[in-house]
């Protein structure tokens, strides 16, 4: 996975800008083969959703109004309330999926993940794969895959589909045989059957 030394600094800024100080937490950064997660104390506003977050569909509210007005004098910072969809533009730019936003724990965090090949998705999904498994349902086990606690809005986002249609595949992939859920919708986890 390679992001551009912009991605990254536009997922840095975010993270100094938005950070919850009040809080004894660490901002951190964990790198995996197939992801990278930014995570940072302070989650979203509860005036704000991740879907209203995705689509840009907000009002900025400013958790450090000093250290934002510092990037906005710097020229870092375009106007307030940008920053998430000038990632999600640059990410689309360069032919990437759109990073996965979750409120998570006491915090808030982004995981981006390996650009996937059309070609490679076979490799992601078991080795009894029935015929007949459409794109969305390959992409889904690719997903699942490469992080097996991923949420229904996060594969929605991965895949470009809405939640229902998500539920629609993962009902089809567990008639099939291809997937179980191990634990309830919190605290638990998927398996790909045979992979």
């Amino acid at each position: 996975m390679t992001l551009s030394s912009r991605q990254q600094w536009e997922i840095v800024i975010n993270m100094i800008v938005h950070r919850d100080y009040m809080h004894h937490g660490d901002s951190s950064i964990k790198i995996y083969n197939n992801r990278i997660e930014f995570f940072n104390p302070g989650s979203l506003p509860g005036s704000i959703s991740i879907d209203q977050l995705e689509k840009g569909n907000y009002i900025s509210e400013a958790r450090n109004k000093k250290v934002a007005a510092i990037f906005k004098e710097a020229g870092e910072i375009e106007k307030y309330g940008s920053g998430i969809q000038r990632i999600i533009k640059g990410f689309a730019s360069h032919g990437l999926k759109t990073p996965m936003f979750e409120n998570f724990q006491h915090g808030f965090r982004v995981t981006v993940f390996a650009a996937i090949a059309e070609e490679g998705l076979e490799d992601w999904v078991p080795d009894k794969v029935p015929d007949g498994l459409t794109d969305n349902q390959q992409k889904i086990l690719h997903l699942i895959a490469q992080n097996n606690e991923i949420s229904m809005s996060q594969i929605a986002v991965g895949v470009g589909i809405s939640k229902r249609k998500v539920l629609d595949n993962i009902n089809k992939l567990k008639e099939k045989g291809l997937l179980k859920r191990i634990g309830p919708a919190k605290g638990g986890y998927w398996e790909v059957i045979g992979s």
